[in-house]
């Protein structure tokens, strides 16, 4: 039976790569991460509904003793793949500013400080912290859902500061990873963007929904081999320019 780890597994595309891993012919068993599992009542009901395929543990990605933590319980357990799905925009909200939000002039910079931890030492701390039980898996992978807004070709609207920053920085990170994992531990590592979703980070006026990218991402990770690693893939399939 294969294992996946996600982060942010509470709402939105954390919960529904949940649902869908939960579901999947291929039986997969489930750990899934969130900040505070007793208020986690839409996952709780999921997990109640699984028939043992779900596991609940409390992680906050932005305490890396947390991280530490939760290692140390799972010890000896094989993570086939590890997504990385936890992430901020930050205290303000995009859904409901638009353009404005994180705009040149109106820097937050403990919100940056906020942003840079959960987005990429995050991502980091995970990696470091869980290598060795993704490397005993059958699959080995390392997925951290990225964004189209951290490629510097793409961004041809400015503003958006922080993220966009954070999103690039975690970019350089699987870069490197795919790198030196693969040579160390023969790990696939890579970026994943999911689209622009209607959740309540991406707002109602999003592309697509959270079940299409849940989906489309999980085809993306199923077919991931060596010659993927350190890419910059999209939930359709298709690849981003950096």
């Amino acid at each position: 039976m294969p294992t996946v780890l996600v982060t942010g597994a509470s709402r939105g595309l954390g919960l529904e790569l949940t649902r869908q891993y939960a579901e999947a012919p291929e039986g997969w068993r489930i750990l899934a991460c969130v900040r505070a599992p007793s208020s986690a009542t839409a996952l709780q009901a999921l997990a109640d509904s699984a028939a043992g395929r779900i596991s609940i543990h409390a992680l906050d990605v932005e305490d890396h003793s947390s991280i530490e933590r939760l290692g140390s319980e799972l010890a000896g357990e094989s993570i086939d793949v590890l997504i990385n799905s936890a992430g901020t925009m930050g205290r303000r909200s995009f859904a409901e500013e638009g353009k404005q939000f994180g705009r040149f002039g109106d820097s937050d910079y403990e919100d940056w400080a906020q942003v840079f931890r959960l987005n990429v030492m995050g991502p980091m701390k995970m990696a470091e912290t869980f290598v060795e039980h993704v490397a005993r898996s059958d699959q080995k992978k390392l997925i951290t859902l990225s964004s189209i807004l951290g490629s510097i070709e793409k961004n041809t609207i400015g503003g958006l500061y922080a993220y966009r920053a954070s999103k690039s920085a975690v970019n350089a990170i699987m870069r490197s990873m795919a790198i030196d994992l693969a040579r160390s531990h023969g790990i696939i590592a890579t970026a994943l963007h999911p689209g622009w979703v209607r959740t309540d980070m991406g707002g109602p006026n999003a592309d697509i929904d959270a079940v299409e990218s849940a989906a489309g991402m999980r085809r993306v990770i199923a077919g991931l081999d060596a010659s993927k690693a350190g890419r910059y893939w999209v939930y359709d399939g298709s690849e981003l320019p950096w």
